[in-house]
């Protein structure tokens, strides 16, 4: 692998795994590890990457290569590529208004953009920077219903288009990374503290003039002390409503009249008690591995979903995306499309705004080529006939 350095050009990385290099070169090591860390041993974070590589792909010759159309409908969102930006929270920790470089990337590229409730940017900041978005709103059920209302309300009022309720985190896994790096709850040991400054252009950007960044969406909810990332941090665990069930999302599939999508899906029986609801989709995810670790990978999770329900709900999936060719093979198993979570963070880390476009280009110009060589035109021709499985 390369070794990427401070003034790396970030047009000349080539892959996903080139961006993580330079991201990590970058970035602190707990900010590090908070970005590409897991649950426990790291097995399901592991396989999330490996059960991909065990699918082949077939390759029909001779087939004229026409640029393939990659335009993609994800969850009823007209999208020009068979992705978007899923929710990932606490993003300005790597790089100043991570969240709006991420929004204007995906509307740049005409793809969806999912704000996280643990943003550092607010909605309504990402909504003024990003007009013509098409833009998700990600929700936790929290234990406060004023609160889960008023977050309602607002997305509503800056024009979201479809809320994601994340099902899989109220209970937090067990990052073990955390208590390696912080001496008590909020505490940074000596040696992370030490090593922060061996950073100094990640301090300049990020903790200049005004330390770490507040949390634009949950700021009118905290005390005036509490407005940091780790403060948040701090209530929003408190406020995970760890009791949150099937009539806990009836009752918010009765509040919201836009699309509304289910996170976390990873057994068949769930996916169909979504259908149920009425549910417009779902996205098969394990939470990139920081949850129960030693559960399925989402890809290894995927065919009995779409047994279940193909065709009666619109099925995303997120955990492991970091080839255009994983794409495709997300693509012949039935998703309509998939959530990008930490390759476009790597990009975000790497270079702001300018990474997270290099990361799409990247995954685009990869997800053509593998059609292409595969001998496929249309992202709708593929099914599980293109793929040698293990």
């Amino acid at each position: 692998m390369r070794r990427f350095y401070k003034g790396a050009d970030i047009s000349r990385v080539q892959s996903v795994a080139e961006m993580a290099a330079l991201a990590r070169y970058r970035l602190p090591d707990f900010a590090w590890e908070y970005l590409a860390g897991g649950a426990e041993n790291e097995q399901t974070l592991s396989c999330n990457e490996s059960d991909f590589a065990k699918i082949r792909l077939t390759s029909h010759t001779l087939v004229a290569n026409y640029p393939p159309e990659l335009t993609r409908s994800l969850v009823g969102s007209a999208s020009a590529l068979p992705m978007m930006i899923g929710p990932t929270g606490f993003n300005g920790m790597l790089w100043p208004q991570a969240d709006i470089a991420l929004a204007k990337a995906a509307n740049v590229k005409k793809i969806p953009f999912c704000l996280s409730t643990v943003s550092n940017a607010s909605m309504e900041q990402v909504r003024e920077a990003a007009q013509e978005l098409d833009f998700w709103f990600q929700l936790y059920g929290l234990k406060n219903a004023q609160l889960n209302d008023d977050l309602l309300a607002r997305a509503k009022a800056v024009g979201v288009s479809t809320l994601v309720i994340t099902s899989d985190a109220f209970v937090v896994g067990n990052r073990e990374w955390d208590r390696r790096n912080f001496a008590r709850p909020r505490q940074l040991t000596w040696h992370n503290k030490a090593n922060v400054m061996l950073h100094p252009n990640w301090v300049r950007r990020v903790m200049f003039p005004y330390g770490l960044p507040t949390m634009g969406n949950l700021n009118p909810y905290l005390p005036t002390y509490e407005q940091s990332a780790l403060g948040a941090m701090k209530f929003i665990q408190e406020q995970l409503d760890t009791l949150f069930n099937w009539e806990s999302v009836a009752r918010i599939r009765d509040q919201w009249h836009g699309k509304l999508i289910l996170k976390g899906v990873l057994h068949p029986d769930d996916a169909k008690q979504a259908v149920k609801l009425g549910f417009d989709g779902i996205v098969v995810s394990n939470h990139g591995g920081r949850q129960l670790d030693g559960a399925l990978s989402s890809i290894e999770a995927l065919p009995a979903i779409v047994k279940a329900v193909g065709g009666d709900i619109d099925i995303l999936l997120d955990s492991g995306i970091r080839r255009g060719s994983d794409v495709v093979k997300a693509a012949a198993l039935g998703v309509q499309g998939v959530m990008l979570g930490r390759a476009t963070l790597f990009g975000v880390a790497a270079g702001g705004q300018i990474g997270v476009s290099r990361v799409l280009d990247i995954l685009q110009e990869e997800l053509s080529r593998s059609l292409n060589l595969m001998g496929v035109q249309r992202l709708d021709e593929l099914s599980p006939a293109h793929l040698y499985l293990s």
